[in-house]
């Protein structure tokens, strides 16, 4: 199978930043949001998120069109980008981790892709969708591999929550962390378990507050 690129339009990304918005709205009692990366003008980004639920693939749209502001991409398994094409128009494109030329091609599309002023590219690099749990997350290695080859890129760690403790209606949890600064030279095991560490240490934080005293999340409605 081929590589597919980004290929962004700005008719497709307003439409279904509009519409996760209203999917948001109808399909959670609350969406909390903890912000504690902003970034600058001139910041270019790298997101690493848990991946949980159907909402990974919007969501990254949502943040950045009402967060972050940047020139946003996503990597998205190939098998789901052929189900679903419109989401290389809202800035996705394709790795296939079952084949070592693709991953090759799609990491050197990435770092192109943060070249382009105000980038900001999400991942989500446990490369399946994973339950939330007490576990530390696991990794594929490609996060620490992006690190290990880009300069000047901010890397931060967004979590992803949701429950039904205080509704039938679920509620939604983000906390946007801050970045992250590593020593480059490091070995990329010991780079990468640092990365699962950082994600999951957000994730505990979330699941300590939410449904509780939601302390420091915002409601969004």
């Amino acid at each position: 199978m081929s590589f597919i690129p980004a290929s962004e339009s700005a008719f497709h990304i307003r439409f279904f930043s509009l519409y996760t918005k209203w999917k948001l709205k109808r399909s959670f009692k609350q969406v909390w949001i903890k912000q504690e990366y902003e970034p600058d003008e001139d910041s270019r980004t790298v997101y690493f998120l848990n991946h949980n639920s159907w909402w990974d693939g919007l969501l990254p749209l949502y943040l950045n069109e009402y967060f972050f502001h940047q020139n946003a991409r996503a990597i998205m398994e190939e098998k789901q980008m052929r189900k679903h094409r419109f989401f290389s128009k809202i800035g996705a494109f394709s790795i296939d981790l079952a084949n070592p030329r693709s991953i090759v091609r799609s990491m050197r599309y990435a770092i192109s892709s943060l070249k382009r002023e105000k980038a900001c590219l999400f991942i989500y690099p446990e490369g399946k969708i994973t339950p939330v749990s007490e576990s530390t997350p696991e990794f594929k290695n490609g996060l620490s591999w992006l690190y290990k080859n880009t300069t000047d890129i901010d890397f931060v760690p967004i979590g992803i929550y949701s429950h039904s403790f205080r509704s039938a209606n679920p509620e939604l949890y983000i906390l946007i962390g801050d970045s992250v600064d590593y020593d480059k030279s490091m070995n990329s095991n010991s780079l990468n378990n640092k990365l699962e560490r950082d994600l999951g240490r957000i994730l505990k934080q979330i699941r300590e507050t939410a449904g509780s005293s939601d302390k420091g999340f915002k409601p969004q409605y």
